[in-house]
């Protein structure tokens, strides 16, 4: 009897554990806040820069980086996906902030610039 019990109890520990595996492998992952803006981002950059994705995710690393508020940020992220400029609607901000906005371009406005017109250059070696 007590053999039985035993198996019943290591059978039903395998059984758990083989289920909490397959829900853990299963859960979908959490989409990348960076990816997902470059991906909404990039249609509206098609046609005016040579490489889309690299000018969208460089703005969103200097408005990440350099916008402290949450709401100014996100108001300006969702600007840019939705527009590929950037832009802050007075609605998508809370009352308190909206004298804020003006003053989040001008801290974005240098960065914007060198996103969209010097990109990044690969690094030349510097052969003997």
């Amino acid at each position: 009897m007590l053999l039985r019990s035993c198996i019943a109890a290591i059978a039903t520990s395998l059984i758990l554990i083989g289920s909490a595996q397959a829900q853990m492998r299963s859960q979908p992952r959490l989409p990348d806040p960076r990816g997902e803006f470059v991906r909404q981002c990039a249609p509206h950059m098609v046609g005016r820069w040579a490489h889309p994705e690299s000018v969208c995710g460089c703005l969103h690393d200097y408005a990440a980086a350099t916008v402290e508020d949450n709401d100014l940020r996100e108001a300006l992220l969702r600007g840019i996906s939705e527009t590929g400029v950037p832009t802050i609607e007075t609605h998508w901000v809370p009352p308190a902030k909206q004298s804020q906005i003006a003053a989040t371009f001008t801290k974005i406005a240098k960065p914007t610039l060198q996103c969209m017109f010097e990109p990044a250059l690969p690094q030349a070696s510097s052969g003997g």
